[in-house]
This record gives C-alpha cells, sequence and structure tokens, in this order.
C-alpha cells in the first residue's frame, strides 16, 4: 500500500485493542521518512512495533480500553510534527482537517456508534467534499464523504465520530 508516496506494505491492527497504535504507526512512518524506512514490515515486527506504540501511549490508560485521544496525538508528536487532540462536534466543519491533509499531514479520527471504538487515519483530500481513510483493521484505504463524517453517517461499521488528533496550528 502507497500513501502519499510511502511505501506502507501491509500494515494491519494486530488485534482487537491496537487500531490506535497502528493509525499512530502509519502517521508516523508519513511524517517522518527515516522511521518509515526502519520499520520491521514483517508481521511479527509490525505486531511489536504497535504494541510498543500501545504500552507508551498508555501509562495509566488500560490497554483492553484502546488508546486515548490524548495518547494517540502524544505517540504521533514523536515523529517532528506537534499533534494535538479535540473533541468532534456533528456539524463540525472539518476546516482544520481539510488544510493539515491538504499539507500532506495525517489526521487520527477516533469513531464509533454510541460509543468510541475504533480509530481511522485521514490520509488524503481525492476531491473537494471527500476524504481518503486508512483503515487499521482492514490496511485498506477508503473514501468517506465529508458530509457523512459531519453528520455522523459514515460507513462501514461506526457511524459518528467522537475526536480527531490534527497538528497543532
Amino acid at each position: 500500500m502507497r500513501i502519499l508516496g510511502v511505501d506502507l506494505g501491509e500494515i494491519r491492527q494486530t488485534d482487537g485493542f491496537t487500531c490506535g497504535p497502528t493509525a499512530a504507526l502509519v502517521a508516523g512512518a508519513l511524517l517522518d521518512r527515516t522511521y518509515a524506512a526502519a520499520l520491521d514490515r514483517t508481521p511479527e515486527g509490525l505486531a511489536r512495533e504497535q504494541h510498543r506504540i500501545h504500552r507508551s501511549a498508555n501509562t495509566i490508560w488500560p490497554r483492553r480500553l484502546g488508546t486515548t485521544p490524548a495518547g494517540v496525538a502524544a505517540e504521533i508528536s514523536r515523529h517532528g510534527v506537534a499533534y494535538r487532540w479535540r473533541r468532534f462536534r456533528r456539524g463540525d466543519p472539518l476546516d482544520d482537517v481539510a488544510e493539515a491533509v491538504g499539507r500532506r499531514l495525517p489526521v487520527a479520527l477516533l469513531v464509533g456508534r454510541v460509543v468510541p471504538r475504533h480509530w481511522l487515519l485521514v490520509v488524503e483530500r481525492p476531491e473537494p467534499g471527500t476524504f481518503r481513510l486508512f483503515d487499521p483493521s482492514s490496511g485498506r484505504l477508503r473514501d468517506e464523504s465529508v458530509d457523512a463524517l459531519r453528520t455522523h453517517r459514515m460507513s462501514p461499521g461506526f457511524p459518528r465520530a467522537y475526536a480527531l488528533v490534527l497538528p497543532r496550528t
């Protein structure tokens, strides 16, 4: 898989709790070519790195509950660009997301149904009104309309956004 000119191979989350670390891993590889080149892309190597990131991001928070927005922001920030998190609100204009992605800076997105459950990574804007997302569970890219994201109608799986992890302005 290539994202923004970086060949990431076959990166997928290794278990039901590492979507946040996997999103942070991919964001780190996109921001830091040295990190990307040094990644052990074997399944075992990627699993080790995901679990290392998970331990680092969750010093107090139980890993079985996933990764917090603050933890994802801290892990992505290790790669030369300071990141922060903010809550998502229905109808959000997402101008900051479009601006970041336009500068080739990925944005992590926490989604769910009734509760936050899964991390995605916004990596491109292939056309106005559309974001391209990396999904750690499948290791694939998919396009989602900006309107579906704003109005909690994303598909498949988790329609509602809860939080964003973005570069600091």
